[in-house]
């Protein structure tokens, strides 16, 4: 069984952001980049199904060189091949863009099953699955919470929450599916993993080597305008007797509208 992995480098969501002069972008040097965290779950999900069916695990993503470190991570954690795409010549590359880039390269390598995160965390399209599988003209279920597979019939099953219960969505193989919180707990790498990540080497792909033509891969968003959310109003002190300030709560939460 081959199984693709769609993996992302993020900003860690654990600092604050600061946007460039020209408010278009954040600025990237000098922060920490992480695995998106719902890429985790894809990842987590991959290996419990080359432990369950056997068979092999490659971690794909398209970036700069700062991106295989998350790449390496795929590997500690067990994948056993990790491409990374470069992208810089690609220009103001977008969802639309990424995924066409994966879904040539994915093509070209073969594929039983592909995994993605349900969306990113800094832009949070939750488009590159979806758009994936359309250009690889296979079937795609968005942001599942079980998964189960059966190569002999070449079919899937999965759960999707929907609003009072869950939702049990039937596919054939091969397939995009999209990770959501709650798929399955991810793991810890291993010491040994580590170390063998260490020694792997990344295999990069040039987008020349690609052929991809610049006029079929123009981005279909562009991003005018970033601007940091408004600053929450300070609190309030209400001060007097225990009835007074219970009249003033009731009455400052009917003009704010909570009640």
């Amino acid at each position: 069984m081959k199984i693709i992995v769609c993996v992302k480098e993020v900003p860690d969501t654990a600092i604050a952001l600061k946007i460039k002069s020209d408010s278009t972008e954040i600025e990237t040097e000098n922060i920490p980049w992480v695995i998106n965290p719902y890429d985790e779950y894809a990842m987590e999900e991959s290996l419990r199904l080359k432990e369950r069916f056997v068979g092999n695990v490659t971690a794909i993503t398209v970036g700069t060189e700062r991106a295989e470190s998350v790449l390496k991570s795929c590997i500690a954690l067990g994948a056993d091949r990790a491409i990374r795409i470069n992208d810089k010549s690609v220009k103001d590359r977008d969802g639309f863009v990424t995924s066409k880039i994966l879904a040539k390269v994915i093509k070209s390598i073969g594929y039983d099953i592909i995994l993605c995160g349900k969306e990113s965390v800094d832009y949070g399209y939750a488009q590159t699955g979806q758009m994936v599988a359309e250009f690889l003209q296979i079937q795609c279920i968005s942001a599942i919470k079980k998964l189960d597979v059966f190569p002999s019939n070449k079919e899937a099953a999965c759960n999707r929450e929907i609003e009072g219960g869950l939702e049990v969505v039937k596919c054939n193989l091969p397939a995009v599916f999209t990770a959501q919180k709650g798929l399955n707990v991810p793991r810890y790498a291993s010491l040994s993993g580590i170390m063998r990540a260490k020694k792997m080497k990344i295999e990069t792909l040039e987008p020349d080597a690609l052929d991809l033509n610049p006029s079929n891969y123009k981005p279909k968003i562009k991003i005018t305008n970033l601007s940091y959310p408004p600053k929450r109003p300070e609190g309030k002190i209400i001060q007097g007797t225990l009835p007074d300030t219970a009249k003033e709560l009731v009455r400052s939460l009917q003009e704010a509208r909570y009640i």
